[in-house]
């Protein structure tokens, strides 16, 4: 089986970012964004979905954490869709429930090749850390685009805002693990014959 991996630079003027993605991996993991519960969540989704990431990011923290968060959604994004390349032989669909301890979350993908994004994390905190509430789902939603992925995350449980972030990304994570899976065949699973 060929290995499924992408390797990829975005560099910009705000962020300057290398990333390795391996979909049969391990969930080995060697993350720095300057942002410690970016990096966190980061390892969750890896770790879960036992990608092997590699994500290095120097950002104009100076600014804020914005465009660090979205760039690295972003460049994740495109090295999941570089990854997946035509999409042959992939489930496609995934889903799955992630609790942390008082917090559960449900998330739904669809490797279809057209972008979308429906993340309700109902976080209240204004920061996780050094990143900002707002940047958590946003997060999520450059990661669906980027990837042209469909992502459902809906958090249905949950006091505190770390548990609620961290199990949305065990939730995607475990979604996205079944949907990457090879069923065995060479077929690109959709009824237009392409994603």
């Amino acid at each position: 089986m060929k290995k499924r991996t992408a390797t990829l630079t975005r560099k910009t003027l705000e962020t300057d970012i290398q990333v390795t993605l391996v979909l049969d991996g391990s969930g080995e993991t060697e993350i720095n964004t300057g942002i410690g519960f970016l990096d966190h969540l980061l390892t969750a989704l890896s770790r879960h979905a036992r990608f092997d990431l590699k994500l290095q990011c120097s950002g104009d923290l100076e600014v804020d954490d914005h465009h660090t968060a979205e760039d690295c959604a972003l460049a994740l994004g495109q090295a999941l869709d570089q990854a997946l390349g035509e999409r042959r032989g992939i489930v496609r669909f995934g889903s799955a429930y992630a609790p942390l301890d008082e917090a559960l979350c449900r998330g739904v993908v669809d490797l279809s090749g057209r972008p979308c994004a429906a993340i309700n994390l109902g976080l209240k905190r204004e920061m996780l850390g050094s990143l900002a509430c707002e940047n958590v789902p946003h997060f999520f939603q450059s990661l669906a685009f980027a990837s042209r992925n469909c992502i459902h995350l809906t958090v249905l449980a949950g006091e505190n805002d770390h548990h609620r972030a961290e199990a949305a990304a065990k939730a995607l994570a475990l979604a996205l693990r079944q949907a990457v899976a090879l069923d065995g065949t060479d077929v690109v699973p959709s009824t237009k014959g392409a994603l």
